[in-house]
């Protein structure tokens, strides 16, 4: 298969999208109310998105995809 991103973007975007940007915000929205951070639930809804978004992107590349 040919994807529209190379295969060592789709990887990174796959591990960002799946694994860090879920682990991120759970850890904002944990420890953020106990270090007084201010806007906790605006950084982990922005976190949450933009780990959408990346699998959206990685989703679309899949859908794209040609027989090589």
């Amino acid at each position: 298969m040919e994807y529209f991103l190379p295969d060592r973007i789709y990887d990174a975007a796959k591990w960002l999208g799946l694994i860090a940007c879920p682990a991120i915000a759970t850890f904002v929205g944990v420890v953020g109310p106990v270090w007084g951070m201010p806007h906790v639930d605006a950084a982990v809804t922005t976190i949450n998105a933009v780990g959408l978004l990346i699998g959206a992107l990685i989703g679309a590349s899949a859908v794209t995809a040609k027989e090589a």
